[in-house]
């Protein structure tokens, strides 16, 4: 099968230098293993769309030198594809409805999504109420083991995970089911993303087993935080790139990827760039490191310095 990576923003906000960082990350591994690279927006969730978010978004990306294979997939096409997903789970009973509220789950002391534990399970007989539903994974006994390209051997719980939410109770399908059947579709070998994404990594496993589907090679990248551990792109540090600094964005990005780019190629046009860094990707370079300290690296100022 052809190596085939992507990138998939959400257009609910410019792109940032953590976001950048995660694209180059995966630019670099599918393109030097003469892999596709795709780009896909999701858009599914779209209370939260920002109107121009994605011209802004496409702009920097071409600004940066990324070059994408075929036609952008928008999710908001793809609710067939969802819906039938969901009824495929729903006839083979790995799925239940959910009758549960936010408020229902955080009294429960439940769900990751709340911030607190695993789901507990409440409706997975059925619903406990009448009205409107939500739609869950039921998620198998034991535990899941995975090996990550970046973070190493992975193991989780099931008992710590819970049933994931694969359909929100406004009929918006969930991130966790859309993302598995879109890397099916589109034939994405290699997902490399932010490690703080990697915690959902089991969940979309399990999605694609219980569809009949073989799940892609997962690689973490580690993500930009503040001293406080918060990501530097929900702190008020993070600036948009600049379509106008891209070559210093991208030199940054290249050099928090553990490539050290040369002092020469600093203001290089963003072709020589990606020439140079291409043949030296070197995935190992940042095993088991899940984070990159932002003030380190920003030496204290704000990104918008990268001029």
């Amino acid at each position: 099968m052809t190596p085939c990576g992507r990138f998939a923003p959400s257009p609910t906000g410019d792109l940032h230098l953590g976001s950048l960082l995660a694209a180059a990350g995966s630019y670099l591994d599918a393109r030097q293993a003469g892999g596709r690279w795709l780009l896909r927006i999701e858009d599914l969730d779209t209370p939260r769309i920002v109107a121009g978010a994605e011209a802004r978004i496409l702009r920097t990306l071409e600004a940066c030198g990324f070059e994408w294979d075929g036609a952008i997939l928008h999710q908001a096409d793809r609710r067939d594809a969802y819906r039938a997903a969901l009824d495929t789970l729903a006839r083979k009973g790995a799925s239940f409805e959910c009758s549960c509220s936010r408020k229902d789950l955080l009294d429960a002391g439940g769900a990751r999504v709340t911030g607190g534990g695993a789901y507990p399970g409440t409706c997975r007989q059925r619903p406990t109420r009448p009205g409107p539903t939500s739609t869950r994974l039921r998620v198998p006994d034991g535990s899941l083991s995975f090996d990550d390209r970046i973070q190493g051997p992975q193991h989780f719980a099931w008992s710590a995970l819970g049933d994931v939410l694969i359909r929100r109770r406004d009929d918006i399908p969930a991130y966790q089911l859309a993302v598995v059947v879109d890397d099916a579709e589109q034939g994405v070998t290699d997902v490399v993303r932010g490690a703080d994404l990697l915690d959902s990594t089991p969940w979309q496993i399990a999605i694609a087993q219980a569809l009949g589907l073989a799940p892609p090679r997962y690689a973490h990248l580690p993500v930009l935080v503040e001293p406080d551990g918060a990501k530097l792109s929900k702190s008020r540090r993070a600036v948009p790139v600049d379509p106008g600094r891209a070559r210093r964005f991208l030199h940054t990005a290249l050099s928090l990827l553990g490539l050290e780019p040369p002092a020469d190629l600093d203001g290089a046009p963003v072709g020589d760039l990606w020439a140079w860094a291409l043949p030296r990707w070197a995935p190992e370079r940042l095993r088991g490191v899940r984070t990159l300290p932002a003030s380190e690296i920003l030496g204290g100022c704000s990104p918008v310095g990268l001029s």
